[in-house]
């Protein structure tokens, strides 16, 4: 057993471990303020309110609990397990080049894991989220979801994947740098078309009508000098009865979407508020930051691969005894988020410090009262937990805390 062996299984055990520890704060946290609403919130939401989000959310951490060890199971597997080394095996045989090769080596895991990630993922729509009323997903809908997926990874991801292989075999010793440029073309591209090419294959989009509504939004793009190809509302309500609105696009190819679960909860003054606060992420460049930061992250990490590649310890210490650039790619895939784990707590960091400065600037920008209401019907509405523990908080959540965050909204209003 070699020294990144050892280092490995350290790194796995402790993130088990903690997210296991982290979890079961969660639920105990959860459930010891289930009897009572929280003060902040009474005569806005009722127990039996409360005691569903409270509900839901033991129940999801329970079932993540679950998804965490098999998770973990699953790694092992792979690696030291010899899941890799035997797909390995079987397609070198097919004798086809080295492109060709670890294409269908890299597509046969990523089918495989889909196949096994399956049952875990209709137990939750069509029993976890069923149960606390949430699902609308037909099996229909679910069958073509995937079918879909499938076709858009064959018919997107093959060729992508092909010319990253074909980079990292033909251009030298800094095919990583070549490699970042192509992906980070690719996800500017994506950033771009997924508005208009992809998402309407998953979901229909309406323009928002005319009305009150709209003039208000209008009224709101334009003294905040936003631009952008239209206000649409999509089905969410045909998989699920979380509301939810976002931004989407790049360039002047940005779109304005709500879920039409959300246009039948909020008044218009809250649907404003809630924009205005989505408009805060561009106006405080929290989407071009957060772009750089993937984008030098990437690189580092490319960066780390191209070191650990020429290594031949890097293979035989994850439990692969044939050392190729689409090996060693999957390896690095696949246990990175393992090296990586405690450093969430930095990274949902920056996301809650975006998340407040959007707050303020919906606060000056519309009414922060109009956003406290908005965000307390969501809460409601999506069974959010207005009691989370902190120190769950802190690795997981990327938005602060329901009290926090209505609390900050309430001292700069």
């Amino acid at each position: 057993m070699n020294s990144l062996t050892v280092l490995f299984l350290f790194f796995l055990v402790a993130m088990v471990a903690t997210q296991i520890w982290l979890a079961r704060r969660h639920i105990l946290n959860v459930l010891k303020y289930r009897p009572t609403v929280p003060q902040a919130f009474e005569g806005n939401i009722s127990l039996a309110d409360h005691q569903k989000a409270a509900d839901y959310t033991a129940a999801k951490t329970r079932l993540g609990i679950i998804e965490t060890l098999l998770g973990a199971f699953i790694l092992l597997g792979w690696t030291l397990g010899g899941g890799l080394e035997a797909m390995n095996t079987l397609v070198i045989t097919w004798e086809f080049d080295a492109v060709v090769t670890g294409t269908l080596f890299i597509l046969g895991i990523m089918i495989i894991s889909s196949v096994i990630d399956l049952p875990m993922s209709i137990y939750q729509t069509f029993r976890l989220e069923a149960r606390f009323g949430f699902n609308k997903t037909t099996p229909a809908t679910f069958i073509s979801d995937m079918a879909k997926g499938l076709l858009l990874m064959l018919i997107i991801g093959t060729p992508l994947l092909a010319a990253i292989l074909w980079i990292m075999e033909k251009m030298g010793s800094y095919w990583w740098i070549y490699v970042w440029l192509l992906w980070t073309g690719f996800s500017l591209l994506m950033l771009w078309a997924y508005p208009a090419f992809i998402a309407p294959l998953f979901n229909k989009f309406r323009p928002l009508e005319d009305g009150a509504t709209r003039d208000r939004i209008q009224s709101l793009l334009k003294r905040t000098g936003f631009k952008s190809r239209g206000i649409f509302v999509m089905d969410g309500s045909k998989r699920s009865a979380h509301g939810n609105a976002y931004f989407t696009g790049f360039g002047k190819n940005k779109r304005i979407v709500f879920f039409d679960t959300l246009l039948e909860t909020l008044s218009d003054a809250e649907m404003e508020a809630v924009l205005a606060h989505e408009l805060g992420h561009f106006k405080r460049k929290h989407v071009i930051k957060r772009m750089v930061y993937i984008f030098s992250t990437s690189l580092l990490g490319l960066y780390i691969l191209g070191w650990l590649m020429q290594q031949s310890w890097f293979f035989t210490g994850l439990g692969a005894s044939s050392s190729s650039t689409y090996m060693a790619l999957v390896l690095f895939m696949l246990v990175g988020s393992v090296f990586t784990f405690f450093l969430s707590p930095l990274t949902s960091w920056f996301s809650r410090k975006h998340e407040f400065e959007a707050d303020e600037f919906a606060a000056q920008t519309s009414n922060a009262d109009d956003l406290v209401n908005a965000l307390v019907k969501m809460y409601k509405e999506n069974a959010a937990t207005l009691t989370p523990d902190k120190l769950h908080s802190v690795f997981y959540d990327s938005h602060p805390p329901a009290p926090i965050r209505i609390a900050h909204l309430q001292s700069i209003k």
